[in-house]
């Protein structure tokens, strides 16, 4: 089932505006390695369940750093390789610090905040959802536009 949230112009006169669609129907691009993919589609599927779509926010940035080449050590040395590397930014590792830290909290039952809130669920996603496109989508993209704009097939 579909639902659709509508609003009306001025004085009701005229077809709605359609604000949101439920469910959103997000799913994770095709460009992103599979693994990560499906983790990020269960993240977007689940944000109604926080804590369950902070661990899967958590475990589709740790599976992209891995197919970065980036396997040996916990999540913690993966992002701080990544970093040292020059694969992603001061910003982008500060910020997969803190989805590794919101998706440790309930994955290990944090005694003091073992929950996530709605906010920080969605900002997990939305992290993983932009170092995706950043490091995978973006790159495919380019690498298509390039082959389209030289008319070479090779890769």
């Amino acid at each position: 089932m579909v639902t659709a949230k509508g609003m009306s112009g001025w004085g009701g006169a005229g077809q709605p505006t359609i604000v949101a669609i439920f469910p959103d129907g997000t799913s994770a691009h095709q460009d992103l390695p599979e693994s990560a993919r499906i983790f990020l589609d269960q993240a977007y599927s689940s944000l109604d369940a926080p804590d369950a779509a902070a661990v899967m926010a958590g475990s589709a940035v740790d599976s992209m750093l891995k197919e970065m080449g980036l396997e040996t050590g916990s999540v913690y040395n993966r992002i701080n390789e990544a970093l040292a590397q020059n694969i992603i930014t001061q910003g982008m590792a500060d910020w997969a610090h803190s989805v590794r830290l919101g998706a440790n909290r309930p994955r290990h039952a944090d005694k003091d905040r073992p929950h996530v809130t709605q906010e920080e669920a969605r900002q997990s996603v939305e992290f993983a959802e932009a170092l995706g496109q950043f490091l995978f989508v973006l790159t495919a993209r380019i690498q298509r536009g390039l082959k389209d704009a030289t008319g070479d097939d090779a890769e």
